[in-house]
């Protein structure tokens, strides 16, 4: 599934991140990127990231997951089982780029011994896009490429199965949170399924009220729900 979802952070959320990352302490700002990369992907990857284990990055981290808890196109579109503690990258100057990759099948959780299987990547954009050139998140697919540079605040979703990259940032600087969802339903076409009969049962709902057949398509939707989950 390919989503975008607007607004995920409002101004007040990216305000405050701005200024976590903006003041963090020297030993909990950016550093090399390809700590958390595997073996092909460092190879490509020449960006920063805030430290997994810093105060600076906990504390904007809680900012994002409050805002995915909120929102409901993340949890119907994901039906997360788990999600990767979000992180914090930026590409500017030489450090502007992420070359063509496939993001690890398997992370693990800092400080822990458990691992997130990752089924959908999700990067938030946390600066204006006017406020840097290039940095287009670029996702190959049977149609060809799709390039995405969305506003200050706005998620975008798709399968950790796809090829992607990001394209050098000219000029400026590009701030993003990343992480991953482990979701209880692994297969993508079948959380895709539920996710078109999810929406649609609430524009029923809205047009028309709790009807019979709103009912009925809500009991299908959990039936499917129950067959296809994961615990």
């Amino acid at each position: 599934m390919f989503l975008h979802i607007p607004q995920l952070l409002d101004a007040a959320a990216l305000q405050n991140i701005g200024s976590i990352l903006n003041n963090a302490a020297p030993q909990d700002t950016w550093t090399d990127g390809r700590v958390t990369s595997g073996t092909q992907s460092a190879e490509v990857k020449n960006n920063q990231q805030m430290p997994e284990q810093g105060q600076a990055t906990q504390q904007a981290r809680a900012i994002v997951m409050q805002a995915l808890e909120r929102s409901p196109d993340f949890l119907a579109s994901t039906l997360p089982k788990r999600v990767y503690p979000p992180g914090f990258n930026r590409y500017s100057g030489q450090t502007n780029a992420f070359g063509t990759h496939i993001d690890n099948a398997m992370r693990r959780i800092p400080g822990s011994a458990e691992y997130v299987r990752t089924d959908i990547s999700c990067t938030v954009f946390l600066s204006h896009p006017q406020d840097y050139e290039g940095g287009e998140l670029v996702i190959a697919g049977a149609g060809g490429q799709t390039q995405i540079k969305l506003a200050a605040g706005d998620a975008y979703i798709y399968p950790a199965t796809t090829l992607h990259h990001v394209n050098p940032v000219t000029k400026g600087a590009r701030v993003a949170s990343f992480f991953w969802v482990q979701s209880f339903v692994p297969r993508a076409d079948q959380r895709q399924l539920l996710y078109d009969l999810d929406v649609s049962i609430m524009r029923l709902r809205k047009l028309h009220g709790e009807t019979p057949e709103a009912i009925a398509l809500t009991g299908t939707y959990h039936n499917l729900l129950r067959m296809w989950t994961q615990v």
